[in-house]
């Protein structure tokens, strides 16, 4: 079982950077590959970047590539979001998740997920 918290969201102007922190619960966090999705008003949920368990292998959604960094401290027990070049097109709640395997881009193959944190960019 793994529990996760979502902070760090907030206001900024377009061109801002915000770091987004996920803490998890349960001593096998570092087992998990971990992600980030976001969900819009009146839109899915959508895949933002995902990290492996051991933190070797990341791959982002090609909206935020470049822009975007996840990351992660299986000691800390968490997983970090450095978002930079912010747009307003990335005004969205951000979740974290969790999954016991692989990294993957589907939320439906998720296990685990947090309360979300929303972030607002504004112009």
């Amino acid at each position: 079982q793994v529990q996760l918290v979502e902070s760090g969201g907030g206001l900024v102007q377009a061109g801002g950077s915000l770091r987004l922190s996920c803490a998890a619960s349960g001593r096998t966090f570092s087992r998990y590959a971990m992600a980030w999705f976001r969900q819009a008003p009146g839109k899915e949920r959508e895949f933002v970047a995902t990290i492996s368990w051991t933190g070797s292998t990341t791959y982002y959604a090609d909206s935020v590539k470049g822009r975007f960094t996840i990351s992660r401290d299986n000691a800390k027990n968490t997983v970090y979001l450095q978002m930079n070049s912010l747009k307003l097109e990335d005004t969205a709640v951000y979740y974290c998740a969790a999954r016991g395997g692989e990294i993957h881009t589907s939320p439906n193959k998720y296990d685990y997920w947090g309360q979300g944190t929303q972030v607002t960019v504004s112009s």
